[in-house]
């Protein structure tokens, strides 16, 4: 019994949700920055209502930010156990399927970090700017 299911649990469920995560995250960002690009500040009458606004969905960039390189590294733990189980089964080493194995492994870490550093980046790119905002209101109502 072969366990390409796991091969294809990386493939499609792993790197297929970090796909997912990193285009809602620049999907995020673009809304953000077109929205406070559209922002009037003098509309709103106190910093919470401002504040409320200006942070909307930035859990959302945050919690991909935060959960990016766990998701990458099951992708890992997956690789690696597909490779050991492929190694028992055959009774061989062969080097070519077991690097095989531990590459697409490595992929899922790579893509993690991927998405993880794309998210972290975009996250403090846009607290800086909520902050900007943020510090403009105040004193133009100080």
């Amino acid at each position: 019994m072969r366990m390409e299911w796991v091969s294809a649990i990386i493939d499609f469920c792993v790197l297929g949700l970090l796909s997912t995560m990193s285009v809602v995250v620049v999907a995020i960002l673009l809304e953000r920055l077109a929205f406070f690009r559209s922002l009037k500040l003098e509309s709103f009458a106190s910093a919470k209502a401002l504040e409320l606004e200006l942070t909307q969905r930035m859990f959302v960039v945050a919690s991909v930010a935060a959960n990016a390189p766990y998701i990458g590294l099951l992708g890992t733990v997956l690789g690696i156990m597909l490779a050991f189980y492929n190694m028992g089964v055959d009774s061989t080493a062969d080097v070519g399927r077991i690097m095989s194995s531990l590459a697409l492994a490595l992929k899922a870490t790579a893509a993690g970090l991927i998405v993880a550093l794309v998210s972290v980046t975009a996250y403090n790119f846009l607290w800086r700017r909520i902050k900007v905002l943020m510090l403009t209101w105040e004193i133009a109502h100080g």
